[in-house]
């Protein structure tokens, strides 16, 4: 088997190295490429990398490589991670639309919105390439916006899931509160990436929030990282991200008085890189943590293991509704529980959304099909038009002010973009 990761130079790499030395794929893994543009940072991650995997005893080959097609060649599985720009352009996707009164937050609204138009050109060209060299492969998306990417990648028919770590956290957290082996808990997700419910766990067959919603509200409300009264109100766990829509003035104030979260993943970067560099470090540092993507090892691999045959899985990951939840159309990228085996993730059903949970979660799914289309054809004008159907902007002229300062400050014309 060969592996790719593809922005290997990102801080996240060493989070999936430790469960590739841990034997988490379950099969021989022969080759793993790293491959990321900045030789530098790669260089670092990468010694970092093989440092690791020699302490774990790994006997495969490690390769680190600038250029694509080295990566791409012969892989079954390969995982894009990168973030176009680095945090130099999280910052501008967060601090220009604060500027104008709107949440800055590189996943959701503009910031995601600006992201989406950034990665997707890219990563359908990795696609496009991947399909030549390697045709039975399967791209893994863990670079964000997941829902937009994922959905442009899908939407040109590419064999193609979605990731985020976010369930299998809330896995990992009840596996541990029940004592019992992980693949004995199941999480049912309802919605998209970033706004989506965490509506079930089941443990062992048997479903358990209904009874943890009544006897442990604060132990789910840490599980989520939301509050209490979210898990009273909702009845089950909310992502964490829904509280920039429902809670929006909150939010903004809180932006406004202690800036967005950018800076401080910037110099969290900076720290680890500097880490990395220690000849002497041999595992993944603490630090890690603080910097996002928890059990991202657990949730890729357990991902890879599953689609090239190694080992069925039923995860959570992102894909082509096609009737899962019964109140969004089928052709949406959605965060859902699937049965996953080297023929596809394929979604199981669920209850509707609902009347309270719909709307949101049908606006926020047409500003992703709109904003992928868009990215697919580099098309600014249509571009904006998606932006102004996301919940966090409220006029068409908002939305053409933020949209032209982000098309602008990232250079976007450069891309292709007209």
């Amino acid at each position: 088997m060969k592996i790719s990761i593809i922005g290997a130079g990102s801080t996240y790499t060493p989070e999936l190295i430790e469960g590739i030395g841990e034997g988490r794929l379950g099969a021989p893994l022969d080759e793993l490429v790293l491959m990321d543009t900045d030789q530098a940072r790669l260089n670092t991650v990468g010694g970092l990398t093989r440092r690791m995997l020699e302490r774990a005893g790994w006997g495969g080959r490690l390769q680190l490589t600038t250029r694509r097609e080295e990566a791409l060649d012969g892989a079954e599985a390969c995982i894009v991670q990168y973030r176009i720009g680095g945090t130099a352009a999280r910052a501008l996707d967060e601090s220009i639309p604060l500027a104008h009164g709107v949440i800055g937050q590189e996943t959701v609204g503009p910031g995601g919105w600006a992201k989406a138009l950034r990665t997707i050109p890219p990563t359908l060209e990795i696609a496009e390439e991947l399909a030549l060299r390697s045709p039975n492969a399967w791209l893994i998306d863990f670079a964000n916006p997941v829902s937009i990417v994922t959905q442009a990648l899908l939407d040109e028919g590419h064999r193609a899931v979605g990731l985020c770590n976010v369930a299998v956290n809330i896995q990992q957290r009840a596996a541990a509160h029940f004592n019992v082996p992980l693949n004995d808990v199941e999480v049912e997700s309802v919605g998209l990436n970033h706004a989506s419910w965490f509506r079930e766990i089941t443990v062992s067959g048997a479903p358990q929030m209904e009874r943890l919603v009544r006897s442990s509200p604060a132990l789910l409300a840490e599980w989520g990282a939301c509050s209490e009264v979210d898990v009273a109100r909702e009845g089950c766990i909310p992502s964490y991200y829904l509280r920039y829509y429902q809670e929006h003035a909150t939010v903004l104030e809180e932006q406004r008085r202690e800036g967005t979260r950018a800076p401080k993943v910037a110099r969290i970067e900076a720290e680890l890189l500097q880490m990395f560099d220690d000849q002497s470090l041999t595992q993944k540092p603490a630090l890690l943590t603080e910097r996002g993507g928890a059990n991202y090892s657990t949730a890729a691999l357990d991902l890879i293991a599953a689609l090239t045959g190694a080992r069925p899985a039923r995860l959570v990951v992102d894909v082509q509704n096609r009737g899962a939840i019964p109140d969004l159309a089928d052709s949406l990228v959605v965060e859902v529980l699937c049965d996953v085996d080297k023929n596809g993730a394929r979604p199981r059903a669920v209850a509707p959304l609902g009347p309270t949970r719909e709307p949101l979660v049908r606006a926020l799914g047409e500003f992703t099909q709109q904003t992928a289309s868009a990215a697919r054809a580099r098309d600014l004008l249509a571009a904006i038009d998606a932006l102004a159907l996301n919940p966090l902007v409220v006029n068409r002229t908002l939305a053409e002010e933020i949209g032209s300062s982000l098309f602008h400050a990232h250079e976007l014309s450069k891309s292709g973009y007209r």
